[in-house]
């Protein structure tokens, strides 16, 4: 995992595409909330927010 973010942190250093870096970090934080709330008592009020 660590070596896919230095790669990917490489690819956008050197292709100046530092745009996508919120782009990844908004990606990531709501796949993680979709699989922490997955079977919990937060999970329909998650649904509402999409």
């Amino acid at each position: 995992m660590l070596d896919l973010l230095s790669d990917l942190w490489g690819f956008m250093k050197v292709r100046k595409k530092f745009w996508l870096a919120p782009i990844i970090l908004i990606m990531l934080l709501l796949g993680v909330l979709i699989v922490l709330s997955q079977g919990s008592a937060v999970a329909p009020f998650i649904y509402t927010l999409f």
